[in-house]
């Protein structure tokens, strides 16, 4: 069933991701299923929010919209970057891997279960566009973060089914490896708007 574990991730998380590793490990049923759908809720909500809704700034009470053509632009990039990022950083956890598991382990590749499952709070944080009050977005986007890292550590030695004190490293390097991710997304973001492509916000 598409979404299936949803629910169970915020509910039961361990639990949930024994029965995560219980699944076949198919592109289909742990990135189509679930990344490519769940990828959308940011995309969209941030669209509405920042065409129709609105950001104020401070006391000032202008309210500044973007034009929905540059709204639109700038949330499929976001929304193919998010999906691309998790494609990737699941292809560095297999890599990672082989680091950290022994031959002993079950050497199975689930990076891309991992990456896809333990995104899930950054995709739902996304419904928080739709409210854009910048000091409340900030603090339920750190939530998200605290969430999304504690599945990480919580998740990754249960689903590679080795021992806690290497999954604790090997978590730690996926952190790393996700810090790193998102510089070079800013960096990124920072040359396609030199290039033209940026917000352009329409006339009050």
């Amino acid at each position: 069933m598409i979404l299936n574990h949803l629910w169970g991730l915020f509910s039961h998380p361990d639990q949930e991701w024994e029965s995560i590793r219980s699944e076949p490990n198919t592109l289909s049923r742990h990135y189509l299923a679930h990344t490519i759908i769940l990828a959308t809720i940011p995309a969209v909500c941030g669209y509405l929010g920042a065409t129709h809704i609105g950001w104020t700034i401070g006391k000032d009470d202008t309210i500044y919209r973007l034009t929905s053509e540059s709204a639109l632009q700038l949330c499929i990039l976001f929304y193919f970057a998010m999906i691309a990022g998790v494609f990737i950083l699941g292809k560095f956890i297999d890599f990672l891997s082989i680091t950290y598991q022994s031959e002993q382990d079950d050497h199975t590749p689930r990076g891309l279960a991992l990456a896809s499952y333990t995104s899930t709070p950054l995709f739902m944080v996304g419904l928080i566009a739709l409210f854009p009050v910048l000091w409340v977005n900030m603090l339920v986007a750190m939530a998200a973060v605290a969430y999304t890292v504690f599945l990480l550590y919580e998740g990754l030695p249960i689903l590679m089914k080795i021992p806690p004190e290497r999954g604790f490293l090997f978590a730690s390097s996926v952190v790393t490896v996700g810090l790193v991710m998102l510089v070079g997304i800013l960096a990124l973001t920072v040359i396609i708007w030199a290039l033209g492509i940026g917000p352009v916000f329409a006339s009050s």
